[in-house]
């Protein structure tokens, strides 16, 4: 039997305003609000709503049957909850059915996983308490911005406890192997790695409004036939896409809705089921270890880091923001924690790439990847003077290693901690084990030894008399 897993991501770009070098120090407001009000709500308006609203009707008109997952970073968060929070509405009315699952990611939508493991860990407990509050759901599986993996993001991403992780089925990665199963990470197997068929993902998000595709136009009976006619052992199917595919990229005109609706009925008469990651994860056993030594990610054609730290510019600017992460974790200031969040967000490096047709051709409010390189500097430029302001003029090496001997005694009394409560637990436990029947009473305690009388004991010597003067 045939399972489909279908997500959805949410994340919004953060749009910076103009930002001029005679700006540093006097301006520390960095982003174009008019943009950034405008974009969420013509995506509310024209993907977001009419998408969740044919979500809940799938899942009223399907109940038990369809499922689906989804996740939303915590600047997309934040975007909703301040101009669009009718989605958030939305959310909460999908949750009630039943039938979504919500999964975790970096409160940024940035690289943290790459550069800041710690910065990496404190996100995803920020995103994972958003959801929580919102939702009322506790991430279960991981999902990490763009889809990044490597095995080390694994490690990491099991030691903090998920049952599973989504992942591009990349080609190179793959070789042989079908993406049509669940298999674990090399480095900690117990994590689960849910693979995306970009084909049948990209049918949907990218080509469902092509003319000029074989396939166009696409139907749900055809799109249902092709993961019916599977090899019959490949019973895992991972459809991964963006919720903006659902009315920009694919607009409401193409009538994708309707063929989103279409797609239950479909799958009932072929025996193809909905599962959620948690269910994957939980009962289909891994089909062997994955090695991935090198990131992949589900953009472009070569499934890597190159849309976003593939020249030069992207990299100094992504190591420039990340070399004073421990600082701002230190800092615990909410506004330049705000701003360090917003300037990690992924599309800020990407409008510098300089590949062919990458992003296609939308860079915001910039002229070229040289524009957007300028412009995000500047700001840069302000930011960590800002961050440095709070500490005396240090040597970089010198404020890191404070700020690493600080991290490192907190991790050191947590665990006493968790050392402290586990003896307690375990006298407690032996205390109320211990009945009060089993003392002995104080008749059948053995007998003192006799003391020797007074007269036995040994006589203290004479003192002599003092001579008379």
């Amino acid at each position: 039997m045939k399972t489909v897993c279908l997500y959805f991501e949410i994340h919004q770009n953060i749009h910076l305003k103009r930002y001029r070098f005679f700006d540093i120090g006097t301006d520390h407001y960095y982003y174009d609000d008019y943009e950034n009000e405008r974009s969420i709500t013509e995506t509310a308006e024209k993907s977001y709503v009419p998408a969740l609203e044919a979500l809940i009707d799938m899942a009223k008109a399907n109940p038990g049957y369809f499922k689906c997952a989804i996740s939303l970073s915590g600047c997309a968060i934040e975007q909703l909850e301040n101009h669009a929070p009718q989605c958030i509405e939305l959310l909460q009315e999908l949750a009630e059915t039943g039938c979504v699952e919500f999964l975790a990611e970096p409160y940024s939508h940035g690289f943290s996983s790459l550069k800041d493991p710690e910065g990496f860990r404190d996100e995803v407990q920020r995103l994972c308490q958003k959801v929580k509050a919102l939702f009322g759901q506790k991430p279960k599986v991981f999902r990490n911005s763009c889809l990044i993996y490597d095995d080390e993001i694994g490690a990491m991403v099991a030691d903090m406890g998920f049952k599973g992780m989504l992942a591009e089925g990349a080609k190179h990665v793959l070789g042989w192997k079908s993406p049509h199963y669940v298999y674990s990470c090399c480095r900690a197997p117990k994590l689960k790695l849910l693979l995306r068929d970009h084909r049948l993902s990209e049918d949907i998000s990218f080509r469902f409004n092509d003319s000029s595709w074989s396939e166009y136009p696409l139907f749900a009976e055809t799109y249902a036939g092709w993961i019916a006619d599977l090899p019959e052992e490949e019973q895992v199917v991972n459809i991964f896409m963006e919720l903006c595919a659902l009315g920009i990229f694919q607009p409401l005109s193409s009538n994708i809705l309707e063929f989103m609706k279409a797609l239950p009925a479909q799958f009932k008469q072929r025996g193809i089921t909905f599962a959620t990651p948690t269910e994957l994860c939980t009962k289909v056993k891994s089909a062997g270890e994955l090695v991935v030594e090198y990131p992949t990610s589900w953009v472009d054609e070569e499934r890597d880091l190159s849309p976003w730290l593939g020249n030069a510019m992207q990299q100094e600017a992504c190591d420039k923001l990340y070399a004073v992460a421990q600082r701002v974790r230190a800092i615990k200031d909410k506004r330049l924690q705000q701003d360090f969040d917003y300037l990690q967000a992924s599309n800020n490096l990407r409008f510098m790439s300089t590949k062919a047709n990458s992003y296609g051709g939308y860079r915001g409010i910039y002229d070229s990847p040289y524009d957007a390189f300028t412009n995000y500097m500047n700001i840069l430029g302000d930011f960590t003077a800002r961050v440095k302001s709070f500490y005396p003029d240090l040597e970089t090496e010198e404020v890191n290693a404070l700020t690493t001997t600080l991290t490192n005694l907190e991790k050191e009394l947590a665990v006493k901690d968790k050392e402290i409560e586990k003896l307690q637990a375990k006298l407690d436990k032996l205390q109320s084990a211990k009945p009060a029947a089993a003392k002995k009473p104080a008749a059948a305690k053995k007998p003192a030894a006799a003391k020797k009388p007074a007269a036995a004991k040994k006589p203290a010597a004479a003192k002599k008399p003092a001579a008379k003067k």
